[in-house]
């Protein structure tokens, strides 16, 4: 752990604060995996969230308030599946590289419209477990946690959960972020990393970003607010 247990729950608490002073219902949570000196250009966070307000049971019983993240994890041992997760926030930054967020919070009408897709049916069914780390957000057949988010932020603004429907409506409006790596490195990571792949790229690569989905939202959902946290 490059930070100790009392900074990440500092850190954890004082984002909670944040979105509970904003009155924020759900809200988009990103985290810096990896040092800003290893992210290819135009990228800084690595992992993207979903914080909903929710009813938390605390390791001794009792109830209390407080956020909840709604995840796409990769899984350890199988680096090219992934599973839905929920976790909270001091165990969402027991990782981070640096301790800095991105929060975007959507507006409250937003808001209500994805956590209705967050607790249906819809939002298992629009998880692919087959992973990569750059997975095209225009194409099917691949998916990582930042188009996974797209897609369900899709799924409330077009209250549809045909995922066809989407990728057109998303392929139309989203601007995607182009994955500028070296191409032999990328290259030589499909064919030897399992969270690499090239399979549903089928031009130039790119993929889903916090700070492409963050314009996204603060251009097509008129009052969104961005933001960026970092530690006291």
């Amino acid at each position: 752990m490059r930070f100790s247990p009392g900074q990440v729950v500092d850190f954890a608490k004082k984002i909670e604060k944040i979105l509970a002073d904003k009155g924020a219902r759900v809200a988009l949570l990103a985290r810096k995996g990896r040092p800003q000196s290893e992210m290819p250009e135009g990228m800084a966070f690595t992992h993207t969230a979903f914080a909903v307000y929710s009813e938390i049971t605390t390791a001794d019983g009792r109830k209390v308030p407080g956020y909840a993240l709604y995840n796409l994890y990769q899984r350890e041992k199988q680096l090219d599946t992934s599973d839905l997760v929920v976790d909270y926030p001091a165990g969402f930054f027991a990782g981070a590289a640096e301790l800095e967020a991105g929060i975007v919070i959507p507006t409250p009408a937003l808001q209500q419209r994805l956590l209705a897709v967050i607790i249906s049916p819809a939002y298992v069914s629009l998880h692919d477990p087959r992973y990569s780390v750059i997975a095209n957000p225009f194409t099917l057949g691949r998916q990582n946690c930042t188009e996974f988010v797209l897609d369900v932020i899709q799924a409330a603004i077009s209250r549809t959960d045909d995922i066809k429907k989407i990728k057109a409506q998303e392929k139309a409006s989203f601007e995607a972020q182009k994955v500028r790596v070296n191409l032999f490195k990328l290259l030589f990571g499909s064919l030897f990393r399992a969270e690499v792949s090239m399979s549903d790229q089928p031009g130039e690569p790119v993929t889903a970003t916090f700070e492409k989905i963050g314009q996204y939202l603060v251009r097509h959902d008129k009052g969104a607010e961005a933001l960026i946290v970092r530690p006291d």
